[in-house]
């Protein structure tokens, strides 16, 4: 036995330790700072344009991407433009449906890829754009049974998850490009 017994580290000591490892090193993740101006509380978001012949896909869009501010972020989403700091504007530029997987058997297509190409502008009450990405493209699969018997249209629910994706993307982007 050794005297004096080694000292062991007083509780003081780890408590300090933890609370240092809390503070972090600086780092932090994209996307999670808000990094607008300050000034912006409300964001208008109308309908959007569509240069294509799918004509659902432009009422989706936006709704999706008004329920991803209001839950991401502490802004009020309008649907007027009075009182509005900024306005959020897009188009459908390209919307293209084409087989991606064919039947080895039937020569038919099993899965189609959809591909959609949107501009999105964020433009500031007093006309200064805040930001914008002219060609933002988003895809999509869904399944094509061969058996009419058990067919059963999947394109509507594959743009609904496109649209919830392009969404999410465009209110990240927005958020993490400032």
């Amino acid at each position: 036995m050794h005297w004096p017994p080694p000292r062991r580290p007083s509780k003081l000591k780890y408590l300090a330790l933890a609370l240092l490892g809390l503070t972090g090193c600086g780092y932090h993740v994209q996307g999670h700072e808000d990094l607008l101006p300050k000034t912006m509380h409300i964001i208008y978001i109308p309908a959007w344009n569509n240069a294509t012949v799918k004509y659902k896909l432009t009422d989706s869009l936006p709704q999706d991407i008004a329920r991803e501010f209001i839950a991401r972020t502490r802004y009020e989403v309008v649907t007027k433009p009075d009182n509005a700091d900024a306005t959020l504007t897009g188009t459908v530029v390209r919307f293209t449906a084409n087989p991606a997987i064919f039947d080895p058997v039937t020569s038919r297509a099993t899965v189609v890829e959809v591909e959609v190409a949107m501009s999105v502008k964020l433009i500031e009450k007093g006309g200064k754009v805040l930001w914008e990405n002219g060609y933002l493209t988003f895809k999509q699969r869904y399944e094509i049974s061969t058996f009419a018997t058990t067919y059963f249209d999947e394109s509507g629910p594959a743009l609904t998850r496109l649209s919830r994706e392009a969404a999410r993307s465009v209110v990240s982007a927005i958020l993490s490009n400032f």
